[in-house]
């Protein structure tokens, strides 16, 4: 009786494990390709940078616009504005 148990143990651990992490490779090469469907989005993330566990930079479009902004436990703060402006 034990015997089988471990013998189950041993084939399924690994098999859950396998598909349990094909899965997550899957959800990353899909993820990249759904976000290249909303082109249609007004506002784009152009690139993001984590300084720290609970702060991060991000670079945002915003019709033409570039905005830098710190994203943390606080909130968002636009830091600094760059693009198409009139002189």
């Amino acid at each position: 009786m034990l015997w089988s148990y471990i013998l189950k143990l041993v084939v399924l651990l690994p098999l859950v494990c396998g598909l349990m992490i094909g899965c997550l490779y899957l959800w990353r090469r899909l993820e990249g390709r759904m976000t290249k469907q909303q082109a249609t989005r007004m506002l784009k993330v152009q690139e993001t940078m984590m300084l720290s566990p609970g702060l991060r930079l991000a670079v945002l479009e915003f019709e033409g616009r570039k905005l830098l902004v710190s994203v943390g436990k606080g909130g968002v703060t636009l830091i600094d504005k760059a693009g198409d402006s009139a002189p």
